[in-house]
């Protein structure tokens, strides 16, 4: 009996140890970890080079429309001269030559209306193509700035990992289901990218956020304008 005992005391430190030694790791693993966060899209959104290229995308659009609306008042024009053109080769008050010259003028002019929508076409195809590219190019200058200025503060700050607190899956539900605020680096970040805003488009820093305790973000949050980005 005490050697059934002793066996199964030695079992049970042997067990003991080793799941001492699988422990180890993991709790040093954990130590070393540390995490912060980030609202990708409020940085985004809040920083004044996004604004300064959502200007110049919108002059570009506003720019773009008034030429759009110069070559529709041709085309609308050319249609009417066509018409006109039409009627008075049916005319029958006037002699067959003349309606022949009437008839000539209007496919004339038929052709040169099918030359204004062509333009049209391709104006509109090539002017939307080019805000697309430069829509594109403005948006990963813009992150990629974001990106270097959170890789340098992550650096520093000793970091492990920076999560996007904004993220959504495919199921456009938030991927963090919960975070009790630390280590949000989100007005700390985008103070800095507007530090050097021109005075005219600076804006004001970040209000303090209130102390509020933790509390489960919703599984289901509300649908977010975006896209955005």
């Amino acid at each position: 009996m005490k050697r059934i005992f002793s066996n199964s005391l030695g079992r049970a430190a042997l067990i003991l140890a080793v799941a001492s030694m699988l422990a180890t790791p993991l709790r040093a693993a954990t130590a070393d970890l540390k995490i912060g966060l980030i609202d990708l899209k409020k940085v985004f959104d809040g920083y004044y080079k996004t604004k300064q290229a959502d200007a110049q995308l919108k002059e570009r659009v506003t720019d773009s429309e008034k030429v759009l609306k110069g070559m529709m008042d041709d085309y609308q024009k050319a249609g009417d001269d066509y018409k006109k053109l039409v009627d008075g080769s049916n005319d029958q008050a006037v002699s067959a030559a003349e309606r022949d010259k009437r008839k000539a003028n209007a496919e004339k002019k038929l052709l040169e209306l099918q030359e204004i929508e062509r333009s049209v076409k391709q104006f509109r195809a090539t002017t939307q193509n080019s805000l697309d590219e430069q829509r594109r190019r403005m948006r990963e200058e813009i992150l990629g700035k974001i990106r270097e200025l959170i890789n340098d503060k992550a650096k520093k700050g000793s970091f492990t990992h920076i999560f996007d607190s904004a993220a959504e899956g495919k199921s456009e539900t938030s991927v963090l289901l919960y975070t009790n605020g630390q280590n949000d680096m989100t007005d700390e970040i985008l103070t800095e990218l507007n530090a050097s805003a021109p005075a005219a488009t600076a804006e004001t820093k970040p209000e303090a956020k209130p102390e509020t305790k933790p509390e489960t973000k919703p599984a289901l949050d509300s649908a977010d304008p975006k896209k955005k980005k």
